[in-house]
């Protein structure tokens, strides 16, 4: 009987030692851990000096009028033309809060001719030629983080030739280069996609006004008019 009771006794205690045992793990959830520290979204800063290339299609619109020497204006019409743009941008920009301003010189190489028979004189044809452009423009633009939307404004300046000669035989009787001065406005959506990296669309329009690009030592003569030109020309480049 003795041997029995202390049989019984370590059984007991065993059967205690596994209760306890759940006891302890239930302690040890509820301990207070701390937690792990919050997401934070990461802020794009558009501040600081950039450089970038840019290419893209551009239009060129000149009209030509002829003036003869007593002041009389003949209207010719339109010519538009079309062609490839490539080339570089450098600036610096500086951000408050979501706003953000800068100012860029953007300089291109261009390849806009197109050449048409004159209306007003059949026998005379002319070519008009945008070989490269620059703009000088400051910005202001609202950043969504590392969306930016901007609008810019500023000088513009073009590197044209224009050229008079007989259509039928091809002679040539005048041609000129110029650099013209006008006024830029464009708006444009950029996309940073990495630390210093971004990409972007835009779209410009150049307002060159109207200039006389032949003097009277170039004078245009036709068995209908015979006089200097005056060419107004509107540039539109899109990035």
């Amino acid at each position: 009987m003795m041997s029995m009771r202390k049989l019984w006794s370590s059984l007991v205690g065993l059967a205690a030692l596994g209760l306890g045992a759940p006891a302890s793990a239930a302690d040890l959830g509820v301990r207070p851990y701390p937690a792990p520290p919050p997401m934070v979204a990461a802020i794009y800063d558009w501040s600081g000096f950039y450089i970038g290339l840019n290419g893209g299609w551009g239009q060129a619109q000149n009209c030509w009028s002829f003036l003869t020497p007593t002041g009389d204006t003949f209207a010719d019409r339109c010519t538009n033309a079309s062609g490839g743009v490539f080339g570089g941008q450098l600036g610096y920009r500086w951000q408050s809060a979501n706003w953000v301003f800068g100012v860029e010189a953007q300089g291109d190489w261009a390849d806009l001719s197109r050449t048409r028979v004159s209306v007003i004189d059949p026998t005379l044809s002319t070519t008009s030629k945008v070989d490269a452009f620059g703009l000088f423009t400051g910005q202001t633009g609202y950043a969504w983080n590392n969306v930016l939307w901007y609008v810019k404004g500023g000088a513009a300046v073009t590197s044209n030739r224009f050229t008079t000669f007989d259509a039928l035989p091809g002679v040539g009787l005048a041609s000129l280069s110029t650099t013209r001065w006008g006024g830029a406005l464009g708006t444009g959506i950029e996309v940073g996609f990495a630390p210093n990296w971004s990409v972007g669309v835009e779209y410009d329009h150049l307002f060159m006004g109207n200039n006389n690009n032949f003097d009277n030592s170039l004078l245009v003569v036709t068995p209908v008019i015979a006089g200097v030109s005056r060419i107004n020309e509107d540039f539109q480049p899109d990035f």
